[in-house]
């Protein structure tokens, strides 16, 4: 099954219509109004609708990944981009993002976090 995203704010809500609009199941934190929260209710919200996350935040979404395990709590996944892409970049965000949905599905990514970075179509 193909994995269902939820993109935090750090990626321009254009790529979760884009993927839509190609069959992907995404959704924007800008979308529903989710700006600013902090990460672990952008995790929460993910979780309790069976979505990934996607996210530049590394660090923060690392902790929480190891806090969440720690407590046997499930969530449907992380992805990291390293890059940041930038508005023109969306194209080529967009194509990374498929990549990745094509090799990667749901059940892989379940309580996971993977790097989105192996999968750019822009170098």
């Amino acid at each position: 099954m193909r994995a269902r995203l939820y993109l935090d704010e750090d990626f321009v809500p254009d790529l979760a219509r884009m993927l839509r609009a190609g069959g992907d199941d995404a959704l924007s934190a800008h979308e529903i109004g989710a700006l600013k929260w902090d990460d672990g209710r952008q995790l929460a919200r993910a979780t309790a609708e069976g979505r990934a996350v996607l996210t530049s935040n590394y660090a923060d979404f690392l902790k929480l990944n190891d806090e969440w395990s720690r407590a046997g709590r499930s969530h449907a996944g992380i992805i990291i981009s390293y890059h940041q892409y930038r508005r023109r970049e969306l194209g080529a965000l967009r194509r990374t993002v498929l990549a990745f949905l094509a090799d990667v599905d749901a059940e892989q990514l379940r309580d996971t976090v993977l790097p989105l970075d192996p999968y750019r179509r822009d170098r």
